[in-house]
């Protein structure tokens, strides 16, 4: 027998064929990174036969909730893999969208038809859905090195050249950056990231409450002086409320019945995005590449989207057009979350009028409420 062969089947064609061809080792991959981001990486790079190594600086799997939402196009990319089955199980399924006006209802939106394979966004804490993607990574033989650290980064024509925790020198045929907003990838090449921070200060609450009466609709209520606050369940009686001012909870004007407060803080938002994607061997994906408002609740499924397009391209060993695709995917998503922020946030008695004329409007008209129900869920 001249040689081993192997037999694949194109996971990505329509039709069904069949290719003979001599067995090739596949390329040596370096995730930096295990986040929701990093580890659809290695998640769809393990489902088609290429195994990476993955590492995290964290000491173990996360326990924050974090991003929240997880939008239609995430549950088709992590279908295959049978990740989506796990998160719509333990997800709360968010039927509706709507927008208040201080305690005044100004418009429900049913999301049904919204999308045409799933009614519904998906609810769960980002250390559940984590959680997941690491159980699946595991049945494909996989596993997170934990507590490594990304401490160099060099790379020629041929190989990128790493440090992990300041031992020996390893060697990667390409490396993925999916390692935060603070990327030591991107830092240590001298990637800029471009772009500003919000001057506001935002607060978050994670609570048990009870008696709310809106556990499966996304809420937004607008608030005097530019504030708003939104308000999303995460499981049965807990909630995540998020406030442009100093105090969720303060600044919701709806009651809800807090039984337990497991988490408040605040923080500010950047508004960044890198110029390229790629430098050389070496590409960035999620949040160390992007980053931008909760409004929208689309950071997450963007760097889940990245993911998915560079396992793809790392498998049909094609890079060319990546960095010009995910760009225009994050410059896309950006823009939606800033036009999302600033009409909510807006001071303006004009904007506040044509929101309350709009919502009306969509109140009365069935195909308005599609359309929305497609921008909420489609993007």
């Amino acid at each position: 027998m001249a040689g081993l062969f192997l037999l694949t089947i194109n996971p990505f064609s329509k039709n069904v064929f069949i290719i003979l061809k001599p067995m090739e080792k596949g390329p040596n991959i370096l995730i930096a990174g295990a986040g929701p981001t990093g580890l659809t990486a290695a998640v769809e790079l393990s489902r088609l036969g290429i195994s990476p190594k993955i590492i995290d600086r964290k000491k173990e799997p996360s326990v924050l909730s974090r991003a929240v939402g997880i939008m239609p196009a995430s549950l088709n990319i992590l279908k295959p893999s049978g990740v989506t089955d796990h998160l719509v199980k333990e997800g709360v399924k968010m039927k509706f969208a709507q927008i208040f006006k201080g305690e005044r209802l100004l418009v429900r939106i049913a999301l049904e038809g919204g999308h045409p394979d799933w009614d519904y966004a998906i609810a769960l804490p980002q250390d559940r859905t984590e959680k997941a993607l690491i159980e699946a990574l595991k049945r494909y033989g996989g596993s997170v090195e934990f507590g490594s650290e990304l401490t160099g980064i060099r790379q020629d024509s041929e190989k990128v050249i790493v440090n992990i925790n300041n031992g020996p020198d390893e060697e990667y045929d390409y490396v993925l950056g999916a390692d935060g907003i603070h990327s030591a990838v991107r830092t240590q090449l001298g990637i800029e990231y471009p772009g500003i921070d919000l001057p506001e200060t935002w607060s978050i609450a994670d609570v048990d409450a009870v008696n709310w009466p809106y556990h499966d609709a996304g809420t937004i209520c607008t608030l005097p002086d530019g504030n708003m606050a939104f308000v999303v369940a995460l499981e049965e009686n807990r909630y995540r409320v998020i406030s442009n001012t100093e105090d969720a909870l303060a600044a919701l004007p709806l009651k809800l019945d807090v039984t337990t407060r497991h988490r408040e803080g605040q923080f500010t938002i950047s508004i960044r995005q890198v110029n390229e994607y790629q430098k050389g061997r070496v590409f960035l994906a999620g949040d160390a590449a992007h980053c931008h408002s909760p409004a929208g609740g689309r950071g997450m499924n963007l760097g889940i989207a990245d993911a998915a397009e560079w396992a793809r391209r790392t498998y049909e060993n094609d890079f060319v057009g990546y960095s010009q695709s995910r760009h225009e995917a994050g410059a896309a998503t950006i823009a939606l979350s800033e036009r999302l922020r600033k009409t909510m946030s807006s001071k303006s008695l004009i904007t506040k009028l044509i929101i309350t004329v709009l919502a009306t409007t969509i109140n009365l008209v069935p195909p308005l409420q599609r359309r929305m129900a497609k921008t909420f869920l489609d993007g």
